[in-house]
Formats: structure tokens, sequence, C-alpha cells
């Protein structure tokens, strides 16, 4: 067998005379200066037996398998890049900012009851305070849209009303109120989860049946124009005030 391999590599220049003179060990370390070839070559005395377009052929299949396998270790190094934010992460300014104003805003709504404290009503309702929760700690998010919060509180409140006067206080009024405003929102696009809530306030709220459809406008309405000011001196803050 040895024989044989020395006869098939090319360059080697042994023969069976020269193997009788020089020696078998002599052979062998000339083939092991040799360059390797594949099994394939060695089989074929060094020859390919393949057609120019094969061997091209063979080659662009090659590279689409290296330029796959060099893709994929792309993606798995810009993957391991990838890292989830912390909380430990979170600035202090990105924690501070939103409380404070969250605290102002119920310190202003707070004053306005004060004004509006005759009339029996109050704009401090718990729709608002998840408002507030929306506009300042996610002020990008969609439910804190202008377009979408106004026709949504409006409307919403609007179905609440409509609701208590065909079927009257109890669970069917609150059912068909919640009901129509999911359809509502999802027919005018206007994806603002508080305002879900403010039917099943008035329905369950006494104090704000005098209202009628003025409850449209107030409280949710009018609370919403006094958050979203505040919230624009909260983004101010973040964007420009950062420790």
């Amino acid at each position: 067998m040895a024989l044989l391999q020395c006869q098939s590599l090319p360059g080697i220049g042994c023969s069976g005379i020269a193997l009788a003179r020089a020696g078998v060990q002599q052979c062998l370390a000339a083939a092991s200066h040799a360059p390797l070839l594949p099994p394939l070559l060695r089989a074929n005395g060094g020859r390919t037996g393949r057609s120019p377009a094969s061997v091209k052929a063979g080659n662009a299949i090659g590279f689409g398998r290296r330029g796959r396998r060099d893709l994929r270790v792309v993606a798995e190094a810009a993957a391991a890049k990838v890292t989830p934010v912390s909380p430990g992460g979170v600035s202090i300014s990105d924690v501070l900012w939103p409380s404070a104003g969250a605290f102002l805003a119920m310190a202003a709504l707070g004053k306005l009851d004060q004004v509006v404290a005759y009339k029996g009503v109050s704009l401090t309702i718990a729709p608002l305070g998840a408002v507030c929760c929306v506009l300042f700690s996610a002020p990008d998010s969609p439910a804190a849209k202008k377009y979408n919060m106004f026709v949504a509180q409006i409307g919403c409140a609007a179905l609440g009303v409509l609701a208590l006067s065909l079927f009257g206080p109890g669970w069917l009024a609150r059912g068909a109120a919640l009901s129509a405003c999911i359809a509502f929102m999802t027919i005018t696009g206007a994806t603002h989860p508080p305002a879900a809530s403010l039917p099943l306030l008035f329905i369950d709220g006494p104090k704000f049946h005098n209202l009628q459809f003025w409850y449209a406008l107030f409280p949710g309405a009018a609370g919403c124009v006094v958050l979203c000011l505040i919230q624009e001196v909260v983004v101010y803050l973040k964007k420009n005030f950062k420790f």
C-alpha cells in the first residue's frame, strides 16, 4: 500500500526501481514532505476527472455554503450584542420626572376639585390615575397619543350616559356600555384603555348623573387637558435634564 501511495503522489519521483535502491523508509520520508492531497485526488493520481463546468459549479456551491455560514456567524454576533435593559440601567431622572409629574397632576386636580366642590363632582377620578401612568411612564405608546386619548375619553363617556338612559343602573347597562366602548375604540382606531372605565364610573356614580351628556367632557376630557399640559413639562425635563 505504501508503494501504491508513493506512486500515486505527484512530485515524489519514486518508481519501483528507486524503491529497490533507496528503500521504503526514504520513499516514505519523501512522501511526508509532499503536499497533502484530498483522498479523491490520491485515488485518481492527482487528477480530478471533472469537467471545468462541474468544477465551477462546485466552487459556486462551496461559496454559497461559506456565505450562509458567514451570515449565520454575523447574525449570532449581532444577537449576542442585543441585551435586555435591566432595572439597574434606569437612570434617576427617568424615575424622578414621571413620578414628580404624577404628583403634580394629582395636586392640580385636587385644587380644581375645590373649585367645583359646590356642584358635588370631582376631577380626581380613578380613570385619570390610569391616564397619568400612560402619559408619564409611556409617552410614546399609542394610548398616549392625543387623538386616541380625547376621542376615546369623549366617546366612551357618552356611551356610558346612553347605556344608563336605555337600561338603567345595573349589570345590563355596564355590560352594554363596556362592549360598546370596545367596539367604538376598534372602529375609530382610538385605543385608550383608561377610557373604558368612564362608563362604569358614571353608571355606578349617582353624583355624576346630573351632568347628563356633559359627562362626555367633564371630568374625563377636561382632566386630560390638565394632564397633557403637565406631560409636556415632564417630557421636556426628561430630555434636557438627565442625571
